[in-house]
């Protein structure tokens, strides 16, 4: 019978120094993604880049909610494999802030 080899355990260090390490590189990608986009949108749960976003307040909701559309969008989650996304659509109960970026300059 065969025995698997056995994987040593990893320590906490090693877990903090792999999640600081994704953590600089999605710093890192998010300056070299933000010139691509038009719009800051910030949620409770995400953040998000994007080039559209159409923000619906539904007020027939108790508590209301608000309803964010975006499309053409980053996601900042650094356990996601792919952060490029055509649409997103985010449904909150909580505050959600959308800055629209300055002008880039040519």
């Amino acid at each position: 019978m065969l025995v698997p080899d056995e994987v040593a355990p990893v320590s906490e260090e090693d877990l903090e120094q792999y999640e600081a390490e994704i953590e600089l590189a999605l710093v890192q990608e998010y300056r070299a993604v933000l010139p691509m986009f038009s719009y800051v949108v910030e949620t409770e749960r995400r953040f998000y880049l994007a080039n559209q976003v159409a923000v619906n307040v539904r007020s027939d909701a108790t508590p209301a909610c608000i309803e964010v559309e975006m499309t053409d969008a980053w996601v900042w989650d650094m356990y996601r494999p792919a952060r490029f996304v055509p649409s997103v659509r985010v449904v909150s109960f909580r505050d959600v802030n959308v800055e629209r970026l300055p002008e880039k300059e040519l």
